[in-house]
């Protein structure tokens, strides 16, 4: 009876020790088939990026776009540069009036008893009369006697000036007129926010540049690396690192009567995921320029470089949104993408030696992500470490089992076991 108990308590383990077997080897099974998406990582493998592999069916497309030479020229064609945009007018402009512009006339003729000057004009100082100051009114005119409404608005003071002594040459004594601006109201420019003073002044005629107009706002209050320089005309806006100003001479232009420029500060920051020095000793992954211009491979110093011990080199990605026009100029599918941004992953290869000059040339902008893959040899370091937990697991009760065996064999003989004494 005994025995015929110990069977069936057996065999009750032995199903048990059979049914953890089923469970474990399924999970194996399953760890096996799902691949590497089925392990814990900080981000996408490089075979996902490249064959366009997301965990929802391709559900934000985006195009993938390997960094060379050529890239590196277009993207440096597109940065973004007052000179390009505001390149219609080079040099000063002309003082044109405007509605509320407070005008002096003053007309000449060339000897006494003519329209404006009386017989009698010796007790002048001169043959020439001038006549109150007047705005410009609403329809863009001003008043002159004996020639009506001259209209002023648009027009510089030489065009106004001959549209007088054209309508008084057949009344005056060979008139001459002398058209100035008394006070400017319309031809202004504002200079705004971050600035020591922000106003609005009047453009100067001898022509004045971007920094020029600032100065003349007392400045900007901070000179550190985060003030940017937003400039907008005619409906037409950009904006620049107060540095490209400084350092880049061509994006100082002349400014026009109208101009709006408006100083803001912003941290240009970027953000570092993946087998980076700083995820490894988990610091933060947003990372500040603190400077104007910042290049790739000083982003990724600033990362703390590669892991060693767990980046794939030859899979560095940086993600960026770029205008539709530049994405097709540099070869990138745009045809599943409506908008004007599209999805762009820029791939670099730091196995091959040339890739760090191309990472030294390549310009990092506000916002970036850049996320460095795992090696396929962590990953499979991985698998082994989930199959030899899954084989322990196995293991586990199975040794259980029959340790279970020799217990009970061992009380019912009154054998020692282990070292032990059992008293029959």
């Amino acid at each position: 009876m005994s025995d015929k108990k110990s069977m069936l308590s057996g065999g009750t383990v032995l199903r048990s020790v059979r049914r953890v077997l089923r469970v474990t080897a399924t999970t194996a099974l399953l760890v096996i088939t799902g691949g590497c998406s089925f392990f814990p990582s900080s981000g996408p493998s490089s075979e996902s990026v490249t064959a366009h592999l997301t965990l929802e069916q391709q559900a934000l497309p985006y195009s993938l776009v390997k960094v060379n030479p050529d890239v590196i020229r277009r993207l440096a064609s597109s940065r973004p540069q007052f000179a390009r945009l505001f390149s219609s007018r080079p040099g000063p402009s002309e003082i044109r009036f405007g509605v509320g512009d407070v005008v002096s006339v003053t007309i000449f003729e060339a000897s006494a008893g003519g329209l404006f000057i009386p017989i009698e004009a010796g007790v002048r100082p001169g043959n020439f009369i001038t006549l109150p100051n007047q705005l410009v009114d609403n329809g863009g005119n001003i008043s002159v006697p004996y020639a009506g409404a001259i209209p002023a608005r648009g027009r510089t003071p030489t065009e106004v000036q001959q549209s007088i002594i054209d309508a008084l040459r057949n009344r005056a004594i060979e008139p001459q007129a002398i058209v100035a601006l008394v006070e400017q109201r319309t031809s202004l420019i504002s200079v705004l926010g971050d600035v020591n003073t922000p106003s609005r002044f009047p453009n100067a005629q001898a022509g004045e540049r971007v920094l020029d107009a600032i100065a003349r706002a007392g400045g900007p209050k901070s000179q550190g690396f985060d003030t940017w320089v937003m400039l907008e005309r005619d409906g037409r806006r950009e904006i620049l690192p107060f540095g490209a100003l400084v350092y880049e001479p061509s994006n100082n232009i002349y400014v026009r009567p109208n101009d709006t420029i408006f100083l803001y500060r912003e941290p240009q920051t970027f953000t570092s995921f993946g087998a980076t020095g700083l995820a490894a000793v988990g610091l933060p992954a947003q990372v500040p320029f603190d400077q104007w211009r910042l290049t790739l491979a000083e982003a990724l110093a600033k990362s703390g470089g590669l892991n060693d011990a767990r980046a794939d080199a030859a899979s560095v990605f940086l993600y960026r949104g770029e205008p539709r026009k530049l994405a097709e100029q540099l070869g990138a599918d745009v045809s599943k993408n409506e908008g004007p941004v599209v999805p762009v992953i820029y791939q670099l290869n730091l196995r091959d030696p040339s890739g760090y000059f191309l990472a030294t040339q390549f310009q990092m902008r506000n916002k970036d992500v850049i996320f460095v893959s795992n090696s396929v040899a962590v990953e499979s370091a991985k698998l082994m470490q989930y199959i030899r937990l899954v084989m322990g697991t196995t293991n586990d009760p199975m040794v259980a089992a029959n340790n279970f065996i020799i217990l009970r064999s061992s009380i019912r003989h009154g054998e020692p076991q282990g070292g032990l004494s059992v008293i029959p």
